[in-house]
């Protein structure tokens, strides 16, 4: 088994991993994203989301998601994985675990602060098994998602002006926010 960053050729797998994923976290109707979205996002100049596969014999058995975050308690970038997703056959051979070192080995050779992630509070077997790699969780907090239409609803009330709402109107050579 190798680890390699995803290519172009990996994004079909990808969103169909992707697909087992939501459908493994009972969410199978919640999965928008396409081939197209999924390539534009990691296969750009400037990238806001990267991939990880574990390749076995040209057989991508798992997948680690993820983008830069920002800790501005300690001033320093981060990593977010979105997904780790392991096919069930894989499972129990250390994938998953190779995966997550990978991405710690990334996070700390960049100087990043931490990794953080969510996950279900009914999965046991995933909440044991990352506190079996000295994960913790983040007792006190408790995640929040704003999206569909409340999403909409609020991004329509105009109760502050912002820079994009007044930038017509200011000079050319004037930056918003700077005197």
């Amino acid at each position: 088994m190798i680890l390699r960053p995803a290519t172009r050729a990996d994004v079909p797998v990808l969103v169909q991993l992707i697909g087992d994923l939501a459908t493994y976290e009972r969410e199978p109707d919640a999965v928008e994203v396409d081939e197209v979205m999924l390539s534009d996002a990691l296969f750009t100049d400037a990238p806001v989301v990267f991939a990880t596969v574990a390749d076995e014999d040209g057989e991508v058995l798992a997948m680690a998601i993820h983008f830069r975050n920002f800790s501005t308690w300690t001033g320093r970038v981060g990593i977010y994985l979105e997904d780790l997703y392991v096919r069930p056959e894989a499972r129990g051979r250390g994938v998953g675990r190779a995966l997550l070192v990978d991405l710690a080995r990334t996070a700390a050779g960049h100087g990043y602060g931490r990794v953080d992630w969510s996950v279900l509070d009914w999965n046991e077997s995933a909440l044991a098994f990352y506190r079996s790699i000295g994960a913790r969780p983040l007792d006190g907090w408790t995640g929040y998602r704003l999206d569909g239409d409340a999403l909409v609803a609020l991004a329509a009330q105009a109760d502050v002006a912002t820079a994009d709402d007044t930038a017509d109107d200011m000079p050319d050579d004037t930056a918003p926010g700077i005197d």
